[in-house]
């Protein structure tokens, strides 16, 4: 079985909004988009509304699709699904991260990464401003 992740993915011209992870785990200290694994019954964009309240206590929209990658993760296939999001607060309250900011993607391809979100790289070359 195949497990679904979606991603959202806030631009502001160049740059991407991106959170490092708490410490812990697999992906502990590595930068992403936020986001997370979508329930049994859940829509991608209901994923990721649930999501941003959970780890920023701020709400977003959802724009279009951007990307979909594929990664194994423990011996689990996983599809991760990335969404252009829309911020309609920015006082965000961290739950799940350390910290968070708004990055370029030459920034991006230095900072250490979770590996399925690196793959999304190649979309945010060629998705529009």
């Amino acid at each position: 079985m195949v497990r679904r992740s979606v991603a959202g993915i806030a631009r502001e011209g160049e740059k991407f909004f991106i959170a490092r992870r708490l410490p812990g785990g697999d992906l502990g200290e590595k930068w992403e988009f936020p986001g997370g694994k979508a329930e049994a019954g859940e829509s991608d964009e209901d994923a990721l509304i649930r999501e941003y309240d959970e780890e920023f206590q701020v709400p977003i929209s959802i724009g279009s699709l951007l990307g979909t990658v594929s990664f194994d993760h423990r011996g689990v296939p996983h599809i991760l699904n990335a969404y252009r999001i829309y911020f309609r607060s920015r006082a965000f309250t961290l739950k799940e991260h350390t910290e968070w900011r708004w990055a370029d993607l030459e920034e991006m391809e230095k900072l250490d990464f979770a590996d399925s979100d690196r793959k999304l790289f190649c979309y945010l070359r060629i998705s529009p401003p």
